[in-house]
């Protein structure tokens, strides 16, 4: 049952060193603020899901909180590079990470896979695709019925699933508006699931078409985090930030520079607990 939280205190009860995390939305509320506080916490050796990792998760890798990634398409959307995660993989700055690469499909397949509570996702795809040669998670089945071959990848089922959403209600539901992506499979396929909110209303009204709720007892935490997905957008509250994207590139293009934003930007509210790992940090990267 969902419990009203700050965010500290919500990531700190529900993510731990070595957990296997989802951070989820796809280009529309992603949750910017949360992963702020994942990196501030220094939580540690962590295998993070997602299907198109972008600069929340390029910090992270900066930082050197991950080990292993599981996703799709990586990159800055629109942009190009995730410059921090093409350090860690070719140069092993700040430590090098393992990666499992799908597609698109693959990655949403596999999501409904763990919500259904499966073991693995059946589908066809890759088809003449490369990743197999890559990727030994892909595996190929034969239909029983018809006996056609199929491909299998196992269920995606994060330990914590972490997302941003519009408004929850004072029951603890929470409500998506807009593009919803994969946030709905990925919160129902973890053990546990993190929700920053713009807000917190008495109950939904108006609603559009196009939502979502999920009912309090899929949830373990709500944060309220106004502008937890800038830059980043969330439908309805604020439009995404494109030149924050655009800088971002340019921040992260160097070690100095993307540890001095990230001092100045996210670690400034405890700089005596990261002191000392920003100056271990800057020593490997000279």
């Amino acid at each position: 049952m969902a419990q009203f939280q700050d965010l500290a205190q919500a990531i700190a009860e529900n993510i731990r060193p070595g957990d296997t995390v989802a951070l989820e939305g796809f280009t529309h509320l992603i949750p910017h603020a949360a992963a702020h506080e994942l990196i501030r916490q220094q939580i540690g050796d962590l295998t993070l899901i997602r299907m198109t990792p972008d600069l929340i998760y390029d910090q992270l890798i900066g930082m050197g909180l991950v080990k292993k990634l599981i996703f799709s398409y990586a990159g800055n959307p629109g942009v190009g590079l995730l410059r921090r995660m093409r350090d860690a993989v070719e140069n092993g700055w700040p430590r090098p990470i393992e990666l499992e690469e799908h597609s698109h499909s693959a990655m949403a397949q596999a999501y409904e896979a763990g919500a259904a509570g499966l073991p693995c996702a059946i589908f066809r795809g890759y088809k003449g695709a490369g990743l197999k040669a890559v990727n030994p998670n892909i595996r190929e089945v034969a239909c029983p019925f018809t006996g056609e071959a199929l491909a299998a990848v196992p269920a995606l089922r994060p330990d914590v699933t972490v997302i941003h959403a519009q408004r929850a209600n004072r029951r603890g539901d929470v409500l998506i508006e807009g593009i919803i992506g994969v946030q709905k499979e990925a919160v129902l396929a973890a053990k546990r699931a993190v929700v920053t909110v713009e807000e917190v209303v008495e109950d939904f009204a108006d609603l559009h078409p196009n939502a979502c709720v999920l009912p309090r007892w899929t949830v373990a935490g709500i944060a309220t985090a106004p502008g937890g997905a800038n830059p980043s957008y969330a439908h309805g509250y604020y439009d995404r930030d494109n030149a924050a994207y655009l800088e971002w590139d340019k921040i992260a293009a160097d070690r100095d520079r993307f540890l001095a934003w990230m001092e100045t930007h996210v670690l400034k509210a405890r700089p005596e607990i990261f002191q000392d790992r920003v100056a271990g940090l800057r020593r490997d990267a000279a």
